[in-house]
Order: C-alpha cells, then sequence, then structure tokens
C-alpha cells in the first residue's frame, strides 16, 4: 500500500506537459501539406466542409478536455491511492504502461463498435466518407465517459504522471494513421504496430472489413483476438449509413437521439437494454413490429371464421 496518499495539490497538474497542445500546430500544418499535395494531384481526398466540421469538432473536444482534466487524472489518482500495487517512476515503468493503456484502447474500442451505446460515442470518428489526417481530429464529446475502461490501469499502481504522458502520446500516435498516402510500411512493423494499411481497413464501411482492426498503437491485439484483417483493394470510406450534414453537432449527436428515439418505443426493460447495447445497427423495435404485424392481420381472419 502506498506509505502516504498524494493529493491533486502535490501533483501540480499545471505544470504538467501538454504533449497533444504543443503538437497541435504541427498537425494542422501536416493537414494543410497533404491537402495541398491532393489538390495539385487532383484527388478527391479533402472537402472543405467535411475539414471545418471535423476542425470543429476537434477543438470543442480540446476543450473539453481541458475542463474533465482535474476529474480525470482525479480517477488515475483516486485510483493509484487505493491501489496494493505501487509501480516506481521510472523510465520502463513508461513503456509498461503504455502498453498497459493501448491493451485497454483496444478493449474500449472494439467494445465502442460492439454495442450500440458506446458506438454513439465513437460514431462521430468514423461518420465522414473522407480519409485524411484531419478525421483525426474527429473525436465525439461523449467519448470521455470511455475513461471507466482505463480504471483496471490505473489500479495497477502507475503513478498518475505516467499515465497522463502516456495516455497522451497514445493519442498523438493516433494522428499519422489517417492517410492514405502512406501505404503498407516493412512487414516487422506492419506486424507490431497499427499503421495506416491497418487503420484504412478499420475505417471502411464494406462488409467484409467491418469490425476489424481495432488496435490503437499496436496491431498485436487484434491478431491474437481475431479481429486482424489485413488491407486489399482500396476501402469505401464512412458508416453503412452514411450522413450528408455537415453539423458539428448533428455529426456528434445522431446517434444519441436516434437511440433515445428508439428508447421510447421501447415496451419493456429488455427492449431498452437491446437497444443499448446490441450491436449498432441492429433493429430491435423493426423486429418487434415485423412479429407483430401477421397477428395483426390474423385476428380479423378468426373473427370473420366466426360470424360464419
Amino acid at each position: 500500500m502506498n506509505s502516504k496518499p498524494i493529493s491533486l495539490e502535490d501533483l501540480h497538474l499545471e505544470n504538467w506537459p501538454n504533449l497533444i497542445l504543443w503538437a497541435a500546430p504541427i498537425m494542422f500544418l501536416l493537414v494543410f501539406i497533404e491537402w495541398g499535395i491532393s489538390a495539385y494531384q487532383k484527388k478527391d481526398a479533402y472537402s472543405t466542409k467535411d475539414f471545418f466540421a471535423a476542425s470543429t469538432i476537434g477543438l470543442v473536444n480540446v476543450g473539453i478536455s481541458a475542463l474533465i482534466k482535474v476529474a480525470t487524472f482525479g480517477s488515475a489518482l483516486f485510483f493509484y491511492n487505493i491501489s496494493p500495487f505501487t509501480i516506481p517512476l521510472t523510465w520502463w515503468s513508461f513503456p509498461l504502461c503504455f502498453v498497459a493503456i493501448d491493451f485497454a484502447r483496444y478493449w474500449a474500442h472494439r467494445v465502442a463498435h460492439e454495442q450500440r451505446f458506446w458506438w454513439a460515442t465513437h460514431i462521430t470518428h468514423h461518420n465522414s466518407s473522407k480519409y485524411n489526417l484531419s478525421v483525426s481530429f474527429r473525436l465525439g464529446w461523449t467519448q470521455h465517459i470511455k475513461v471507466i475502461f482505463f480504471f483496471p490501469v490505473m489500479f495497477m499502481g502507475f503513478n498518475p504522471f505516467v499515465f497522463f504522458i502516456c495516455h497522451q502520446i497514445a493519442v498523438l500516435y493516433q494522428f499519422w494513421i489517417h492517410t492514405e498516402y502512406i501505404k503498407k510500411l516493412p512487414r516487422p512493423i506492419e506486424f507490431i504496430f497499427t499503421t495506416p494499411s491497418h487503420h484504412r481497413v478499420h475505417h471502411a464501411s464494406d462488409e467484409h472489413y467491418l469490425d476489424k482492426n481495432y488496435g490503437s498503437t499496436f496491431i498485436i491485439w487484434d491478431r491474437m483476438f481475431g479481429t486482424f484483417m489485413p488491407e486489399a483493394e482500396r476501402p469505401t470510406y464512412g458508416i453503412t449509413k452514411p450522413v450528408t450534414s455537415y453539423n458539428p453537432i448533428y455529426l456528434v449527436f445522431h446517434e444519441w437521439v436516434d437511440i433515445f428515439k428508439d428508447l421510447k418505443k421501447a415496451n419493456n426493460f429488455k427492449e431498452g437494454w437491446r437497444i443499448l447495447f446490441d450491436k449498432p445497427g441492429a433493429e430491435v423495435i423493426a423486429s418487434r413490429e415485423k412479429e407483430e404485424l401477421p397477428k395483426q392481420e390474423k385476428a380479423p381472419l378468426e373473427e370473420e371464421e366466426v360470424l360464419a
């Protein structure tokens, strides 16, 4: 057990490096370079409206992250203080924590594709038909509730500062894999790390590509748990039911609105649970209505037979 609990004041969060904020100018510069190259080559890689939608979503998300920073790392501190383990703040604690975070990210990401409630926190990242560096900015404003998937990592006894740095690096890694300009890399890299080739498959709406390549930094989790698929033909990007709006608020909340509408039609708790936690696209209400329709059509026939 930790000999002395640490408080938020002890952490001095205001002095911790904001790697994402520091990297932002470089990220935007690379976006404009990629956009310029695609325009020069007359490729349909960017849309002005899509770019501004992604940028707005991303900037608001940065603001939300800043607002809840204390709550997020207050959670890390809470689990660190109650953990029976203490991993010293040394150089090797950083790679160890990073691997643990990436493992948690794999499962958080996978669940976000396999259960509709969590999909609603993630769909914003997928509802663009484009695939370029700016797509990495499209992170749903409700995605922060997925912090609960990282509680086990926090409980492992990593110093909150180690968790903070590794978490930021894990987020930054996602930027460079959102491009079509980097083709397949040498085999050792493709075997261990998530690359643009792997992530293009993940962003596809083609049926055979769906629900593949969840890995954030390491693709080895997909190889281990049977969700890996190599890239073959060029994917069709977006979601299976495309959205045509560029309104950031709509792009963030449209799935939540649809869930709420379906919940209002639910007849019982079981239906409500299925609406929330069945796979995205499972038409719970439509299936029930199809089952009820033959019964409604059959009843008048039975009455006519009685009268006859």
